[in-house]
Order: C-alpha cells, then structure tokens, then sequence
C-alpha cells in the first residue's frame, strides 16, 4: 500500500469563524495551527497547504492565564544598534492593534519557512466582531465547546 499525498487538485479549503471572545489564547492558537495546517483531515500531506480558512473576530477579547498579561514580553529589533524594543502582552492589548498577540502566538505554532508564510496567509484576525469574509459563508467552530479548559470568564 502506498502512502496517499494529496494533489493542488485534490484539496477542498473550507471558511470558519472563532469568536475569540472569553477564550484562552494559547489553546486558540493550537486549535487554530492545526486547522491552519490540515492536520484535522485524512488527506492531510506535509508539504502542501492543504488547510481551511481561518476568520477570528473579537481578538482584544483574548483571555491569558495567570501573570502572563504583565509578564510576557514580545520583543522586537528596529535594526540599529541598540534598538531591541519590548512590550508586554497587555500594552499590546490595550493598544491600536490587539489581534497581533494572536496572529503571533499561532505564527510561532507553524513551520518556518516558504510554506509557514503560506499558510498564514489563510488566517484572518479583526478586533470587532465585524469581517468582510460573509460572502464566504464561513462555518463557526465553537473552541469553547471542545475542552472546558479553552475558555475563562474571569
């Protein structure tokens, strides 16, 4: 028996939508990576792209456990000498864009590289709960539902 790899031709990309609202980020951005990745279908194949479309609205919604709304830093370098710059994961939050905290949290859940930046390029992350992704008629995926873990009220 050969092992099956699926072909462009082949893959059946579907659309859903996460209301991030309550939910905890980093068991988000599992489920999210695994979606984006394929890894839910029996014709999941490593090297190609064979991943739903994923829409999250309400990002500044996101819910961190324990300290980690001070504590965890994101940092960056401008590229001069001296110039690392570092924020907390709430500054972020509470700033103009608060859907980076998870566009970066399920970026660092994918492969590096050529087909990482592909698809990420299938993630779409707004801060309302508004998108311009209805024509696609996208499904709603319930992350709550699937551990009691995922989501906090508090």
């Amino acid at each position: 028996m050969k092992t099956y790899s699926a072909k462009p031709s082949e893959i059946e990309k579907k659309w859903y939508v996460i209301d991030a609202e309550g939910l905890v980020l980093g068991r988000m951005a599992a489920v999210i990576s695994r979606m984006l990745r394929g890894k839910h279908k029996t014709s999941f194949t490593p090297h190609m792209d064979c991943g739903d479309n994923i829409v999250v609205i309400n990002a500044e919604k996101v819910k961190l456990t324990g300290k980690k709304l001070s504590d965890k830093v994101y940092t960056r370098h401008t590229g001069y000498p001296g110039g690392i710059r570092t924020r907390t994961a709430g500054g972020i939050l509470a700033g103009k864009r608060p859907e980076q905290v998870v566009v970066k949290a399920v970026e660092r859940m994918l492969p590096r590289g050529p087909l990482g930046r592909q698809q990420m390029k299938n993630l779409k992350v707004f801060k309302g709960s508004e998108h311009p992704h209805e024509a696609q008629k996208p499904e709603a995926l319930d992350v709550a539902a699937m551990n009691d873990k995922n989501k906090r009220s508090a």
